[in-house]
C-alpha cells in the first residue's frame, strides 16, 4: 500500500484559519460508507442522522497550552519547545527548535525566571527530556507563559485560546486537538441526549504523532508514536449496551475511534482500561466497535485519511473528498465536517 494512493489536491485557500463563530455551523458532508453516496447539510442537523439508543463517543481531553518560548541560559538564545508527554511530575519529553541548542544540561529561561527546563536526555527521533523547576502551581504558570500548540498549517495564534477546546473538554494532556469535536455546542449536545442517544466520555491525549507525515513509501512501514488512553467503566458499559441491543457505536473524532478500537477485546466489548496505544488503523482493518464517524477532512497522504478509508473504502473517500474541494469545503482542525455512516 502506497502513501501516494492517499494523495489529493487542495488549494491552499480551503485550509481554514479560523474557527467559526459559531461552532456548529460548519458544513457537514454525510457519506454512505456502503455506496459511496453522499449529501450536504449544516452541522447541527447532524441530529437528523442519529436515532434513539446510538452511543455518541467523545474524547474528553483538553489541550494544554504546550508551546513555550525560552532562552538558553548565558547566551540568551532564543529556544522554543513543545511539550509531548509528561513523564513524571516535572518531567517531560519535549520537541526543542533549535535542537543543537539543547545538549544535555542545557538551562532554559521562560518568563523571566518564572520557570526553567534543563535537558535531561535526549530521546529518539532527538526529543529531549526536560525536568522543570518552578515555584507555584506547574497548570497555572503553562496558562501564563504558553501558547496553544496549533498545527503547523496555522498561520497565527487565536485571539481566544478555548476555541481549540471542545465544549466537553476535562482532562490536561493534549498537544493537538481531537478536532471533529470541535463544532458541537452545549446546546446542540443537549439535543443529542434529549432524543434518547446515549453519550459515553473517553480520554485519548493527543500526541504531535497525529500531524506525523508519513515519510515511508509503503504506509505499512509507518510507525505511530505511542498516545494514552482512558476507558471508565461507565464508558464501557454504555459502548457496550449499544451494541448488545443493536445501536451504532458513533465515534465523534479519530481518536475517539482508536481509543475504542485499542481498548476492546476480540469480541468488541469493553470494559476499565487504561494505557498506551500505537493503533494504526488503515484500508482492510476490521473495526471491532465502531459503526459510524463523525470527522473533519484530513491532510492529503495522512494516518487520518487512511483510518477513514478503512472505514468507507478509499474511493469512497476520495470522490467524497473531491466533491468537498469542488464545492468549497474548509480542510482541517477548524474546516468543515464529515459523517461517515
Amino acid at each position: 500500500m502506497k502513501v501516494t494512493d492517499y494523495y489529493f489536491d487542495l488549494p491552499q485557500e480551503q485550509i481554514a484559519q479560523d474557527p467559526l463563530e459559531d461552532r456548529s455551523s460548519s458544513r457537514l458532508l454525510v457519506l454512505d460508507k456502503e455506496t459511496g453516496e453522499y449529501s450536504h447539510h449544516v452541522f447541527r442537523e447532524i441530529t437528523e442522522f442519529l436515532k434513539p439508543g446510538d452511543c455518541l463517543v467523545l474524547n474528553n481531553t483538553k489541550v494544554i497550552p504546550a508551546r513555550l518560548f525560552g532562552e538558553k541560559e548565558g547566551t540568551q538564545a532564543k529556544i522554543e519547545i513543545l511539550l509531548l508527554k509528561r513523564k513524571e511530575n516535572d518531567v517531560w519529553e519535549t520537541l526543542v527548535k533549535p535542537g543543537k541548542k539543547a545538549k544535555v544540561g542545557t538551562k532554559i529561561i521562560f518568563g523571566g525566571g518564572l520557570l526553567v527546563g534543563e535537558v535531561i536526555d535526549i530521546v529518539e527521533e532527538g526529543n529531549r527530556l526536560i525536568k522543570f523547576t518552578y515555584e507555584g502551581i506547574f497548570e497555572e504558570i503553562l496558562d501564563q507563559l504558553g501558547q496553544m500548540p496549533l498545527p503547523p498549517y496555522i498561520t497565527h495564534q487565536l485571539k481566544d485560546k478555548n476555541r481549540y477546546q471542545t465544549v466537553y473538554a476535562k482532562y490536561d494532556g493534549s498537544a493537538a486537538a481531537p478536532t471533529a469535536g470541535l463544532h458541537f455546542t452545549p446546546e446542540l449536545l443537549q439535543q443529542v441526549k434529549d432524543m434518547g442517544v446515549d453519550i459515553a466520555e473517553v480520554t485519548l491525549h493527543v500526541g504531535l504523532g497525529t500531524f506525523r507525515p508519513v515519510k515511508v513509501d509503503n504506509i505499512l512501514e509507518h510507525h505511530m508514536h505511542s498516545e494514552f488512553y482512558m476507558v471508565t467503566q461507565e464508558a464501557a458499559d454504555k459502548i457496550n449496551n449499544a451494541k448488545k441491543n443493536g445501536h451504532r457505536v458513533i465515534c465523534v473524532g479519530t481518536t475517539s475511534c482508536r481509543t475504542i478500537e485499542s481498548a476492546a477485546d476480540e469480541n468488541g466489548m469493553l470494559k476499565e482500561s487504561s494505557g498506551w496505544t500505537e493503533i494504526f488503523i488503515y484500508p482492510g482493518y476490521q473495526f471491532k466497535v465502531l459503526d459510524c464517524l463523525i470527522t473533519n477532512f484530513h491532510l492529503p497522504e495522512s494516518t487520518l485519511l487512511m483510518l477513514v478509508s478503512a472505514l468507507a473504502g478509499r474511493e469512497h473517500v476520495l470522490a467524497a473528498y473531491e466533491e468537498a474541494v469542488k464545492e468549497g469545503y474548509r480542510f482541517f482542525s477548524f474546516g468543515d465536517a464529515m459523517f461517515i455512516q
